[in-house]
């Protein structure tokens, strides 16, 4: 069934909490299509918010969740990235998971969709890529934060075309992934062992600097202890750790609640009781930013940003895919024109804008807030305005970032 019918059909998918049945069910707002409007409007807006799930399961892939840090639940399990599309255009290391989005749209083809969002670590390479993104539709272009939408039809080979019960567990085995990072596919094995799988030879050095070598030697089989036909089959008394890296962000899901909600007048003991991050931690971030513009249409933008911010001060994302919709700049400096942002790289359609990422998921993240640690005032993600199905699986879409 394509068209709405379909999607309000997937509709419990996207507002069903699967945590601990003794606990109401959290409601999430479907993040929906609404009227032409030039600026971004209260009404069509969908906020972000961060939680720990009281059960994991609830971010398995089958589940479609959104959700923030811990490791990326492909959509399509099979035909990751690959290439370079997957690393840093600037320092070559593998990309990290950041977010990403469930956001299905009212057509056949796109019946699930997911938006994924890795940055690389290194402030250093973010810097630069601001710089790079003035550099219009360059034919290598250099950057560190890099997105990826998939997509696919209710019948498909991964997933049931009902919508999934609780007990239900993912269906056929995915790619193969890296022992290191577990995100992207493992495509290079440990000729000692045959049993770590890298996506790439940083971090094959990485889990060697980490003592994989030692493990290695523990969990060999000896070529003439058994069959080689029979190895993969035999139970090894010490096994690698499925994921090595020790580096990747907390796991969070992502709750959304449509800006509407926030009243203006809201008390400041209500605003505060279901606060994750204190009011008086959200004012120093503020006063520390405001220090670091010069100039008063820095100041007032800033001060614009901050009064539409303050009615949900926890919110690390703002959704909206209506035309004509706008990122909420923090700054009036360093935003893009129109011709700036490219045309889709599969179908040569329009970008629009989707969604913006603030950087108070960093302290949900545990960055520290030095000098030189990751950091970003907001980053915007457009996508195929037609979310094309032209092309591979996981298409490259566009991250527009504004740095403090």
């Amino acid at each position: 069934m394509a068209g709405n019918d379909a999607v309000e059909n997937l509709r419990g998918l996207r507002i069903t909490s699967l945590d601990d049945d003794d606990e109401e069910e959290e409601e999430q707002e479907e993040i929906a299509i609404g009227d032409d409007d030039e600026e971004e409007a209260n009404d069509y807006v969908v906020l972000g918010f961060v939680k720990k799930p009281k059960n994991s399961r609830s971010l398995l892939r089958h589940f479609f969740p959104s959700k923030a840090g811990g490791l990326p639940a492909w959509l399509d399990p099979i035909n990751l990235p690959s290439g370079r599309s997957f690393l840093c255009d600037i320092c070559g290391e593998p990309s990290q998971f950041l977010l990403q989005l469930y956001a299905p749209e009212d057509m056949e083809y796109a019946f699930h969709r997911t938006v994924f969002v890795f940055i690389c670590t290194s402030f250093v390479c973010l810097r630069r890529d601001q710089h790079e993104q003035w550099k219009r539709h360059p034919e290598k272009p250099s950057r560190s934060v890099k997105v990826f939408r998939c997509q696919l039809l209710r019948r498909n080979p991964f997933y049931s075309s009902e919508p999934p019960k609780k007990d239900d567990k993912p269906s056929g085995d995915g790619a193969t992934l890296c022992t290191w990072c577990g995100t992207w596919k493992g495509i290079k094995q440990c000729p000692s062992c045959k049993k770590a799988n890298y996506c790439s030879e940083k971090h094959q050095v990485k889990h060697s600097q980490l003592g994989h070598d030692y493990d290695c030697q523990r969990v060999r089989v000896p070529s003439d202890s058994c069959d080689s036909s029979l190895s993969g089959t035999i139970t090894m008394t010490v096994e690698l750790q499925k994921v090595a890296c020790t580096t990747i962000w907390p796991e969070f899901k992502i709750i959304q609640e449509d800006e509407s909600a926030f009243d203006t007048q809201m008390s400041e003991d209500n605003g505060s009781a279901n606060s994750l991050v204190t009011r008086n931690r959200t004012d120093d971030t503020i006063m520390s930013l405001m220090k670091e513009f010069e100039g008063d249409d820095e100041r007032k933008s800033w001060a614009s940003f901050e009064e539409r911010i303050s009615l949900a001060p926890e919110q690390v994302l703002r959704y909206c895919r209506d035309p004509g919709a706008k990122p909420l700049w923090p700054m009036s400096s360093g935003r893009p024109s129109k011709d700036d942002i490219p045309k889709c790289s599969y179908c040569n359609g329009p970008l629009r804008f989707e969604f913006q990422i603030l950087p108070q998921l960093l302290y949900y993240f545990r960055v520290r807030n030095d000098a030189d640690s990751l950091d970003w005032a907001t980053i915007a993600v457009y996508t195929c305005e037609a979310s094309c199905e032209a092309g591979v699986a996981y298409k490259e879409e566009y991250a527009w970032v504004q740095l403090s």
